[in-house]
Order: structure tokens, then sequence, then C-alpha cells
């Protein structure tokens, strides 16, 4: 009853605003968690090996050009003290760990994946919707569990934590809100073994003096631009006029800058199934920006998938690029096409187009880079003609 008088009230307090508003505040009466395992890679290789657990630990992704090459994953937060983040250059971490046995290693996505599997079927029973989000991620509503009450829904949440630490011997951080977006946000506020909890009441102050870049969707680039028009925090966003934010960063953009920075979400937590599809991704043999070297590395990885394409005998509307840069943060992309393909110059032509639009968003240089097919149409017959063609810009 608590939920349904909550969004009757801001259905009656929003009535006069536009439709959009009108469905979110339906929505108010959720409960969120998101649980995020602390320092993951780190954490499963001491599960590995316990006589680690007290020295840093610092978990890499090797280059293979020389013994040094390559940048940090992870790191634990004994590492962390010293300076080492993910990101950072091996070589930079080996010497600001230099002065104490700290210990390196390489990432085993493998081992990693297996203690994910663990620790999803637990999140996942705890869950009236599920919805993982990453390898050391995911959503939880708990509305229904909790009975709209978030007493109640703190006390799953150190559920959900100690179950982790029983069965796993992992510690996570826990955010609980009203909403996927504030329960993320809850999450990062207090780590490691975190649990935060945010109350519809409690939104916008909590919100309000974060910086704006603490927003999902706002990356380097949209901070700099918010930054120009005179806005650094979510209080600063919340008071700028919507019509001026959708002139500057369009409709769809502006509109949920708006939204996020009073708190509003109306996206519901769902388990969504990996979607068929065909990917090859590999890493350059220097980072770069240069978008010739970058194509000239895609179109090969077009051809090894445009074979096993013709080999399987399906056609796809699809297409999709994966970039991780020197930071090791991934960037997605793709385009659907109005039918789908098997023209391996149709696939290049829009993998550059993909990679052309990314370089321009990131300053940052790529380390790897990939292409995937997906949304599969299997063809009837090998006589079948290709009449697919790729909608005009």
């Amino acid at each position: 009853m608590q939920a349904r008088d909550r969004a009757i009230m801001l259905i009656r307090k929003h009535s006069e605003d536009n439709v959009f508003y009108l469905e979110v505040a339906i929505l108010q009466g959720r409960i969120v968690l998101l649980v995020d395992l602390d320092y993951f890679f780190a954490q499963c290789e001491e599960l590995r090996d316990p006589s680690i657990k007290d020295k840093p630990v610092v978990v890499c992704v090797y280059s293979g050009r020389s013994q040094d090459s390559g940048a940090v994953s992870t790191a634990n937060y004994i590492a962390r003290k010293y300076g080492v983040k993910s990101g950072m250059p091996i070589f930079q971490a080996k010497k600001k760990l230099e002065s104490v046995e700290a210990v390196f290693l390489p990432v085993d996505h493998v081992f990693y994946d297996q203690i994910s599997e663990k620790v999803m079927n637990i999140l996942r029973s705890h869950s009236d919707h599920f919805e993982q989000v990453g390898v050391d991620e995911a959503y939880l509503d708990v509305t229904q569990k909790a009975s709209g009450d978030f007493v109640k829904a703190s006390e799953l949440a150190q559920r959900v934590k100690d179950d982790l630490k029983a069965q796993l011997n992992l510690s996570c951080s826990v955010g609980v809100g009203p909403n996927k977006l504030v329960a993320k946000i809850a999450a990062d506020t207090q780590k490691p073994d975190g649990l935060t909890v945010i109350l519809p009441e409690q939104v916008r102050e909590f919100l309000s003096p974060l910086p704006v870049g603490r927003l999902i969707g706002v990356g380097t680039k949209t901070k700099e631009r918010m930054q120009t028009i005179g806005i650094s925090t979510v209080s600063d966003l919340a008071a700028c006029d919507v019509q001026k934010l959708i002139a500057v960063f369009g409709k769809t953009s502006g509109t949920y800058f708006h939204n996020a920075a009073l708190g509003i979400d109306n996206e519901p937590v769902q388990e969504k199934g990996e979607a068929e599809s065909i990917s090859k991704i590999a890493t350059l043999k220097q980072d770069t920006r240069d978008l010739n070297l970058i194509i000239e590395k895609t179109d090969q990885l077009c051809s090894e998938i445009h074979n096993t394409a013709q080999q399987q005998n399906i056609a796809y509307k699809t297409i999709g690029i994966i970039l991780i840069t020197t930071d090791l943060a991934l960037y997605t992309r793709s385009k659907t096409l109005e039918n789908s393909t098997r023209d391996i110059i149709a696939l290049k032509k829009i993998v550059k187009e993909l990679f052309e639009k990314l370089l321009n968003e990131t300053p940052l240089e790529a380390r790897r880079v990939g292409v995937k097919i997906s949304n599969f149409v299997k063809e009837k017959t090998s006589q079948r003609q290709l009449t697919s063609f790729i909608k005009p810009e």
C-alpha cells in the first residue's frame, strides 16, 4: 500500500505534465538493488590463492609486445592505496608498488566467468526480476519480495551480501533505490563492502550535490559540453531548462539528462536473453587513432565473420563494432538494416562508418577492435538470390 499511495501522489503532482512523466510516476513504487562485486577479478584471484589476500594484487591485460606492455584491468584495494588504477600502464603500476611485495597476474576470463555464474545464481534467487549487466554486476527488482517497503529491502540487501560472503567468500557493494539509475549511483557511493539505501523522498537531495559526471551516460566529452553552458553538478542540470538541453544534445539525450537529474528512470529490470551473434575481436599491433590502421584490422575480421556466416547459411540485419581503448574502457556501436544481408562489402562499409563516428566521440587511442553481426535470418535455400540492401541514409 505504501508504494501504491506514493505512486498516486506522484500522479496527482504531475497530472498537468505530459504522458511520459505520468508513466514514470506510476513506476516510482519500485525498489531496485544494484549489486556490484568489489574489485571482482582481483577477488577471484584471492579466492584461488588465499595467500595473496594481504598483498597488493594487480590483474593485467598484457599486450604481448614486451614483458610489461599492457594495462591494469583491476586491482585490489591494497594496491589502490598506492595509486594503482584501472587502465594504468603496467610498468607504471609496478613503479608505484616497487617498495612492496606485489602480485601481478594476467586476466583469466574463463575462471572469472565460472565464479560469476555462481554469483548470478545467488542473486537471481533473491529477486522478483533480474538483469545481469556485466560479469560482476546485476540489477534486482525486489518490489514484491520487500512488499514495497524500503526497510525490508535493506534487510534483503544485507542478506544478499551475507549469502555471497558465506557461500563464495566474496564481498560486494549494494545500492538500493526506487529505480536503476539511483541504485547504480548509490552502489558506487560506499566501496568496498558498502550498502547504501536511498528512499524516494531522498533522491533529489542525494543527487543534487554530485558532479554531473556521476550520472550514467555523461562521459568526458558530454561533461565538457555541459560545463560550457554552466552545468557542473546534478543540481545545475536539474535547474537547466529541458528545451535548452534538447537544443544542445538532441531530443533523446536532452530529455534523458533532464529526467536523470531529477532521479527519474522508468527502465524496467528484465533479464535479456543473449542474442545469437557472431563476433571477432583482435589486439592492434600498436595503440592508435588512425582509422586506416583500424580498418586494416577490422577488414580481416569482417572476412572471417563473412566466411562463418556463409558456412552457416545465414544473413543478418545488425552490424556492430567493439572498441577497447587504452584505459580498457569498452565501447560498442551498431546499425540495424532494413533488410538482411550477406554482402561483405556492405559489412565492411558499415564497420568503417561506425568506427569513424566512434573515434570522434572519444579522445583515447584504440587498443583492441572487434566486429559483430546479429539479428540473424536463416536462408531457406542456398539457391535464394541475394536481394538485401542497406537502407539509404
